[in-house]
């Protein structure tokens, strides 16, 4: 098997299930504890799964409903529920182990994030990804971190922000991190700060939103050793231009990077569902 076979393998089976047990055991044990696992596809370093950093979840008052989302969105991001998958809520419950409530209030919250759609009689349906829809995201993200770099060449916000920045990225070959889900939580914060730098809580509002939105795909880009290279390349010259106060030369890598970045992640993506639909889940029709 290849490195490349190994860390897909690797991000399709991020949700852990403890030996011997199910994955509704898994989901009402860790209830009981208080304890949702970490292990979840793409999830960046010390942030809760699915969701954007600082975030506070929307289920605190039912740590169970907020499992059964997470583990639900685990299983459409690494396509075990499949585009175009039909269920019914009775059906998913009984297999993950838990009762309807929380597993409604789950399905309901993916339904507003776009994931799903519910029909009279014909239950659940997790729906196709929107290119169309992810492409406008993408340009979406390109404006505010153009118009982050515009108030951080500006002189209106100092450099110091970007100084725990420049410790991570502006560091020498060997010291540079490989591991795919890694540098996905890694190149999310570097993007994030850099619009937090500004002080504008607004579009950082809106940037999380986005992040969040564009997550099923993007974290799929450091894949292929060669984008984590020029990821860090890319990542310490902006720092560079920024401090510099050179706009125009930093805004064209920005778009360069962000666009390179969406080409690559569509290209897995689609090689990604042409391979995904081996088997399904006991409780699809």
């Amino acid at each position: 098997m290849s490195e490349h076979d190994m860390a897909e393998v690797k991000l399709a089976s991020a949700t852990v299930v403890p030996e011997g047990g199910s994955l509704g055991g898994s989901l009402v044990s860790n209830a009981a504890s208080g304890a949702a696992s970490s292990a979840t596809l793409g999830t960046p370093p010390g942030t809760t799964p699915g969701t954007t950093p600082g975030a506070a979840p929307a289920f605190g008052a039912n740590p169970l409903a907020e499992q059964v989302y997470q583990q639900l969105k685990s299983d459409i991001f690494s396509f075990r529920l499949f585009p175009g998958d039909r269920f019914s809520e009775s059906d998913i419950a009984q297999h993950y182990g838990v009762s309807r409530t929380p597993m409604r209030d789950g399905l309901f919250r993916l339904q507003r994030e776009g994931y799903l759609e519910v029909g009279f009689r014909r239950g659940w349906k997790v729906l196709p990804i929107n290119f169309d829809q992810l492409d406008q995201l993408y340009d979406l993200r390109i404006v505010l971190e153009l118009a982050s770099l515009e108030r951080l060449t500006s002189g209106n916000a100092p450099h110091e922000a970007i100084a725990p920045l420049k410790a991570v990225w502006c560091v020498k070959t060997e010291r540079r991190e490989s591991d795919a889900i890694i540098m996905f939580g890694m190149d999310e914060n570097f993007h994030r700060q850099l619009v937090a730098a500004t002080g504008n809580g607004e579009m950082l509002r809106v940037h999380n939103e986005v992040t969040e939105r564009i997550r099923i795909v993007r974290r799929l880009d450091f894949l292929k050793p060669h984008r984590t290279s020029a990821t860090y390349d890319e990542h310490a010259t902006m720092l560079h231009l920024i401090e510099r106060n050179k706009l125009p030369e930093a805004s064209i890598l920005l778009r360069a990077h962000i666009t390179q970045s969406k080409l690559e992640v569509r290209k897995i993506t689609l090689s990604m569902l042409a391979a995904a639909r081996d088997q399904k889940l006991p409780f699809v029709s």
